[in-house]
């Protein structure tokens, strides 16, 4: 019988941290981090990292390189599904929880990441610009270049991007060489549960996160980061939150208007979290406000255990 992997998805303050670790305490396994930048050690309150002392169970794909490192979504994939199988082959249930579409779809989909053409002088040139301008920018340079291959691409592909930006220089389209994209071809049976929150209450949360991240001490952590390795790592120093407060630091904003430009940054995101998420078609959205915790853990244990039968009697048949 295949195994089943849980994920635990959503958008940025929605409450599927707190969600993962209580259902990964009853079922007695661990939790998968999901998250481009919770793999850097050192950044830990502007991802809303769970504190160590403050988990159920131990939380893995977390602060597992420095911010100076190049941690690709490749290398991600890799790890991360070393975690899924060995909780598959201990005989447990892996456990996913993040808001990363293309890291959480890298892990539980069959995902390829061609090269491209190294060396390129277009190829070089899209580097450069994703370096000056960061994932955001340059996804938004696409978006007005070639709107319908965006669509095809998460944001923070930046790898695809830069391909589908030198197809536009070339007069060519990435959405029509990759049509059938969006067709997914599972690498686990992966059943999806999110949060469901209202928008305007989620926006809420999310500036109330964010003055909750300053007021932690965002800035001392990003000083003890040292800004210099944090500069130098085009991921990381493109992090919500980490960027204003590098501005803050260097005398370039204000930290009024750092806290409300990563309140608008932050919102945005979510928004894009959530449209990436409602294209995949497999989450289940769980209303947690009028379940609680507690009841949304049961209902997801009860429909992983119907999982788990109908999958039993289909092998038998």
């Amino acid at each position: 019988m295949e195994p089943v992997t849980v994920c635990i998805v959503g958008p940025t303050a929605s409450g599927k941290s707190e969600l993962a670790d209580r259902l990964a305490f009853a079922l007695g396994t661990t939790v998968i981090s999901v998250d481009a930048m919770q793999v850097y050690r050192g950044m830990d309150i502007g991802t809303a990292k769970v504190p160590a002392a403050k988990r159920r169970v131990a939380l893995e794909m977390v602060d597992i390189c420095d911010v100076s490192d190049t941690y690709s979504v490749e290398r991600f994939q890799k790890d991360a599904r070393a975690c899924v199988d060995r909780a598959i082959a201990d005989g447990r249930i892996p456990i996913l929880c993040g808001g990363t579409g293309l890291y959480l779809d890298a892990v539980i989909d069959e995902m390829d990441f061609p090269a491209g053409k190294h060396g390129d002088a277009r190829r070089t040139f899209w580097e450069q610009e994703a370096e000056r301008l960061g994932p955001d920018e340059l996804y938004a340079v696409l978006q007005q270049r070639d709107p319908a291959s965006a669509s095809l691409i998460h944001p923070h592909n930046v790898r695809r991007c830069i391909r589908a930006l030198e197809l536009a220089d070339e007069g060519l389209s990435y959405a029509k060489q990759h049509e059938g994209l969006l067709k997914r071809t599972p690498h686990y049976h992966a059943v999806l549960y999110a949060p469901a929150v209202p928008r305007e209450k989620l926006y809420t949360r999310i500036d109330e996160r964010v003055d909750q991240m300053f007021a932690d001490g965002l800035l001392d952590e990003v000083r003890q980061l040292q800004t210099d390795k944090l500069k130098q790592s085009v991921t990381a120093f493109q992090a919500i939150g980490y960027k204003e407060a590098l501005a803050v630091l260097d005398n370039e904003m204000s930290l009024e208007d750092a806290i409300q430009k990563t309140k608008t940054r932050t919102r945005h995101y979510a928004k894009r979290q959530l449209n990436w998420l409602r294209r995949d078609g497999r989450v289940h959205w769980l209303d947690i406000d009028t379940l609680g915790v507690d009841g949304v853990v049961d209902y997801i244990q009860h429909d992983i255990s119907k999982t788990v039968q109908a999958s039993q009697s289909k092998e038998r048949m």
